[in-house]
């Protein structure tokens, strides 16, 4: 077999009179299987089955043969390998490493009726099933086990912690759908569907309703109609790719797709677009994207599809290397700055050292849990797991912190280095109930029937917390007094947040342009019953035509204006005091300073790899002037008012 970037692969399939040859020759070791196998157990030919002829043939090995980047290094072992059962049934799963991942067990009176599976490093999960074949209950050693009830129409699940789920459902001939959802706190959640089985309606445990629209033809969602009335739209193309969203606030995102089916342009909300550009007609990946600010990034690619090399807007070059199994070993930035990578048999990483040959190691245990970190300086830091894979503690630098877990695999305490402890309590939803912290306190938490926090209680302190029918947060209130308010416009864009503080009203005010972007911020400060305005401060915010803040006007003061270059990275800052200014776009080497004795603005000389700076000042230190040379770039000079 040959894939589309022609590595070839040899599959090799067996019999089932193959290997019960092999049964009877060599005999499976035991460490290839979850139960002993007897040769004479093993038939040459496997019985029929409801779907027909079963001829025995099965998938026992898969090799690399030959790789275009990688001729000369073939892996020796096969990349998967597959054991069965005297049945075919599939017994176990083996790595590159040759190392067992998984393993399966079957009940010999039903073949292929597996009762038992398991991952390697952890513990066995196991099932019993009905007369007719359905699982009853799924045990868990070291968590949740579940019980199944099976009646007309409904399925009732009920976990180990006694907690009850129950599901409804409609429909036959592979249409059955759960209409009806009881969940273990007693709320009910309702769904919709139409005669092909698509989701159309949700409703929640509050009873609201969520619509969604739907092509008769295609199945794609065209509208989501929120409770609240508010519509999101969806359009597409004759290939049923998205070309559009218009979301209930009015504002747009566009994309757009050559013929091939490539996306070639990403319209945002604001009205931003990147441009995707592909090397030819059969490139799946693009090989430069350029954003609003015209910036342009290059990416090439591995005939694997793995980023080789990434450009950005400035010219630097990050490369990338991969071994022969697809795995980054090796990244390679500006300035001689490396990491290698380092893998180990099962393809997991072991080692990250830089150029400068530092290293840091990484060990494992047989699930693939990390274990340890040891750092190039020699510290080690160590995690212990559950069987399950959960922290159970970590300890760093001789001291330890340590979590407990209920069946669910919810924190339940957590004990940090200094031997202090903190308890949490779950409710049926596994929504956090009640916290006792560290110091004693205790809080505790309660939610609406959708999951909403609607009060907190803080030892003596309780808070409610209050929503509007599109879910945002409206006001708050602290044992009874009122505390934050929010306030919304039309498009759903934050307006105002407001608060009582000693007797005065102190609120914030944002402003938007017609794409969304935040504009103004005003601080007030009023008297309550009155409405007087006692102060205020507001900061103007402004884009340039590619859509990047470039400028912050404070209230009664100069604008302060962002220098940037590409697609926005920060090069200086502008103030209007300044007569002349510039900015070096360049990665320096680490400066030296030279200082003087009495100087009240020292350094008075810097320099670096790449440019050296004077600063100089008069006697009364009324006036300055900055003097900076570049040996690439930009050279430029400075004049500083710094008069009273």
């Amino acid at each position: 077999m040959t894939d589309g970037a022609g590595r070839e692969f040899r599959l090799v399939l067996t019999t089932q009179a193959q290997r019960a040859e092999e049964a009877r020759t060599s005999s499976l070791s035991s460490s290839d299987s979850s139960r002993p196998l007897s040769a004479s157990a093993f038939p040459d030919t496997l019985p029929g089955t409801e779907y027909g002829p079963d001829r025995g043939i099965r998938l026992s090995a898969v090799w690399l043969m030959h790789d275009p980047a990688y001729p000369e290094s073939l892996p020796a072992a096969p990349l998967v390998r597959y054991t069965y059962t005297e049945a075919g049934e599939l017994l176990a799963v083996y790595d590159r490493s040759n190392t067992q991942v998984r393993a399966f067990t079957y009940d010999a009176q039903h073949p292929g009726r597996m009762v038992a599976h398991r991952y390697a490093g952890r513990p066995e999960m196991r099932y019993r099933y009905d007369d007719t074949g359905r699982v009853v209950e799924q045990l868990n050693p070291a968590g949740l086990s579940y019980r199944y009830l099976y009646e007309q129409d409904r399925i009732t699940v009920t976990d180990s912690l006694n907690r009850r789920e129950v599901l409804h459902t409609e429909g036959g001939a592979g249409l059955k759908r759960v209409v009806k959802k009881e969940l273990a706190d007693g709320s009910v959640t309702r769904s919709g569907y139409d005669a092909a089985g698509r989701l159309t309606a949700q409703t929640d445990a509050a009873g609201r309703r969520t619509e969604y629209g739907l092509n008769v033809v295609s199945g794609d969602i065209t509208d989501i109609t929120t409770p609240d009335g508010r519509e999101t739209k969806f359009y597409y193309n004759d290939g049923n790719q998205l070309t559009a969203v218009v979301y209930p606030d009015g504002l747009e995102s566009r994309r757009e797709y050559d013929e091939p089916g490539r996306l070639v342009s990403e319209t945002s909300r604001s009205g931003e677009t990147v441009r995707y550009r592909y090397d030819d007609a059969h490139s799946e990946l693009p090989a430069t994207t350029t954003d609003a600010t015209g910036s342009t990034r290059q990416m090439t690619w591995s005939r694997y599809g793995q980023l080789l090399a990434f450009t950005d807007c400035s010219g630097y070059q990050t490369r990338y290397e991969y071994d022969r199994f697809g795995q980054m070993t090796a990244v390679h930035r500006e300035e001689g700055i490396s990491l290698y990578r380092h893998y180990d048999n099962r393809g997991r990483l072991t080692s990250v050292k830089d150029a400068q040959g530092r290293e840091t190691q990484y060990e494992y245990n047989a699930a693939g849990d990390l274990t340890a970190v040891i750092t190039p300086d020699g510290n080690r830091s160590e995690t212990q797991y559950d069987a399950w894979g959960k922290a159970v503690s970590t300890t760093q630098g001789g001291l330890t912190r340590s979590m407990e877990y209920d069946a669910a695999g919810r924190v339940i305490s957590l004990t940090n280095e200094n031997g202090s402890h903190s308890d949490f309590s779950y409710d049926a939803l596994d929504r956090l109930v009640q916290q006792g912290g560290f110091d004693g306190r205790t809080q505790r938490y309660h939610y609406d029937l959708t999951g909403k926090l609607t009060q907190s209680e803080d030892e003596g302190l309780v808070t409610l917390w209050h929503y509007d029918a599109s879910d945002r947060i409206t006001h708050r209130t602290v044992n009874g007094d009122p505390a934050e308010q929010w306030q919304y416009d039309g498009h759903g864009w934050l307006r105002e947040i407001s608060h009582l503080s000693e007797g005065h009203r102190v609120a914030v005010h944002y402003g938007y342009d017609d794409k969304g972007r935040l504009t103004g911020e005003r601080q007030t400060v009023e008297n309550p019953e009155t409405g007087e305005l006692l102060w205020q401060h507001e900061t103007k915010h402004a884009y340039n035509e590619q859509g990047l803040a470039n400028r912050v006007t404070p209230d009664s003061l100069p604008p302060v204006e962002w220098l940037t270059y590409g697609s926005g990275y920060l090069a200086g800052r502008r103030w209007s005091s300044i007569r002349g200014t510039g900015c070096t776009v360049r990665r320096c080497a680490p400066s030296h300073r030279t200082w003087t004795s009495a100087s009240r603005m020292p350094p008075t000389r810097r320099e670096t790899a790449c440019r050296t700076r004077s600063y100089t000042r008069t006697a009364r230190s009324r006036r300055g002037r900055i003097t900076a040379s570049q040996r690439m770039r930009t050279m430029f000079t400075t004049m500083m008012n710094t008069a009273d």
